[in-house]
């Protein structure tokens, strides 16, 4: 029988323990490829949990690829899973410092009842307006003095460190709180990569399709940008050339944009082996994995080796864009250059802005919140399948909709030129395709991006109406 070590008293979820033990041991070899796991009855016997815990941790495993179950003869462990990059040693575990305990469519929207399935947006309407106005007065009564002055360039060390333990506990990410710096949202800490990364003649790796706005940010004038396709598993890393060096490889491993496949446990390995060779970093856009709608949401591919990887998060899609907060986490060896980087771009993001949403952590609010957007966007995808479904039938594949506010629907003998987008818009609804985000176009012009999360049941329904209509005409 396996040993798994769980702590009770450890404030992790029994099941992340022993998903994070069997994690380490595959990784390291000491469950080899190929090798049985013990059944879900029998481990949950010998480690005296319920069997409902078991389930869960190995479920998290499958669904990252560790393991592989066969029909009637039990679970495997997966092939491609050993990591050999460390040279014999430990898969990177967490051990907190001192610090870490302490235009158009405006003209259209205002005389057309537009429905815009835009992603990325969440309810604005159930923003936690009550307890965040209330956190606020009190961050303003009771902040300290000197919270109303400039502040460090990194950000509040109270936020740095509960967002820290916060990414620690839910996305197994190992950083300590110095490694953290506050941003103004996920656009600047992708402006500092740039910036950071990109002061020569530089190589750089982009998932294709990937949004536009990533295009736009590293498309400088010595930059090469090397687009890789992705399937809707994420990165094709077998595809990724090797006769460059890439300063960075920029992927969302989580939930691809905009295709939302998870990048399974080999191609992480692949891709961490690839940055290590080639002397590169990765940049992992943890955008909204928050929302994941098959088990809990999966483990940074920061967690893997913190030494390679470049962590970006943001609260945009978790809470409100109009926060305009997010975070990086970086190597040790960037942290100086990135601090003062930010000081110069915009001094510091807002203090007391960084203290509420601190107390917000802190007290618990953001993980109910969470929760419950949870429930309340699956409903939403729920719904939004359904009525794809039924309006579309078999002409319809929907993709990517395992996790986040949007999904991806792909429409059998329709090609969604502009003149059909115009069309659609005309008729009072926007989609929005996926080939716009594509460096090699028109691989995806049957495909279109759904989001869900700011819009109701009775908007979603009219809103596919809309579209059945205007394809029906043609």
């Amino acid at each position: 029988m396996t040993w798994i070590p769980i702590n009770r008293d450890a404030g992790i979820p029994l099941f992340r323990q022993i998903y994070t033990e069997f994690r380490n041991q595959i990784l390291k070899g000491k469950l080899q490829i190929g090798e049985q796991l013990p059944s879900t009855r029998d481990l949950a016997a010998s480690l005296q949990v319920s069997r409902t815990v078991i389930v869960e941790a190995y479920e998290q495993l499958l669904a990252e690829g560790y393991i592989e179950g066969r029909h009637g003869s039990g679970t495997f462990v997966a092939e491609g899973t050993l990591m050999n990059i460390n040279k014999g040693k430990h898969v990177p575990q967490f051990t907190p410092s001192a610090a870490s305990t302490a235009s158009r469519e405006e003209a259209v929207q205002a005389t057309h009842d537009l429905i815009d399935f835009r992603h990325g947006i969440p309810a604005l309407d159930h923003f936690p307006r009550k307890q965040w106005s209330e956190l606020s007065k009190r961050a303003c009564m009771e902040a300290p003095n000197e919270a109303f002055g400039y502040g460090k360039p990194e950000g509040r060390l109270e936020l740095r460190t509960i967002i820290a333990q916060y990414l620690h506990r839910t996305r197994g990410v190992i950083c300590d709180p110095d490694q953290l710096l506050i941003t103004t949202g996920a656009t600047q800490a992708l402006s500092l990569i740039a910036k950071l990364l990109l002061s020569e003649i530089s190589d750089v790796i982009l998932e294709d399709p990937i949004t536009m706005e990533i295009h736009n940010i590293f498309s400088l004038p010595d930059t090469t940008i090397h687009p890789v396709p992705v399937d809707r598993h994420g990165l094709l890393t077998e595809l990724m050339p090797e006769n460059i060096k890439p300063k960075f490889i920029y992927v969302t491993p989580s939930h691809q944009f905009p295709l939302g496949g998870v990048l399974p446990i080999q191609r992480r390995v692949q891709l961490i082996q690839y940055a290590a060779a080639h002397g590169s970093y990765i940049v992992e856009d943890d955008y909204d994995s928050e929302f994941r709608y098959e088990g809990p949401p999966v483990s940074s591919l920061q967690g893997l080796n913190p030494d390679r990887v470049i962590y970006i998060g943001t609260f945009s899609k978790i809470l409100s864009p109009a926060l305009r907060m997010g975070y990086i986490i970086l190597p040790r060896a960037h942290i100086e250059a990135a601090r003062s980087l930010k000081w110069l771009t915009d001094l510091h993001t807002p203090a007391l802005e960084q203290l509420t949403l601190a107390r917000f952590m802190e007290e618990g609010y953001l993980d109910r919140h969470i929760k419950q957007m949870r429930k309340l966007y699956r409903k939403r995808r729920d719904f939004l399948m359904h009525a794809l479904s039924q309006s579309f039938g078999e002409q319809v594949t929907i993709i990517g909709d395992s996790t986040g506010l949007h999904l991806v629907a792909e429409f059998a003998g329709i090609t969604f030129t502009p003149d059909l987008l115009h069309q659609l818009e005309l008729s009072g609804v926007k989609v929005h395709p996926v080939d716009i985000h594509a460096l090699h176009k028109d691989k995806h012009r049957q495909q279109i991006i759904l989001g869900f999360g700011n819009l109701t049941e009775n908007r979603i329904s009219e809103g596919i109406r809309r579209i059945f209509n205007t394809l029906s005409q043609i």
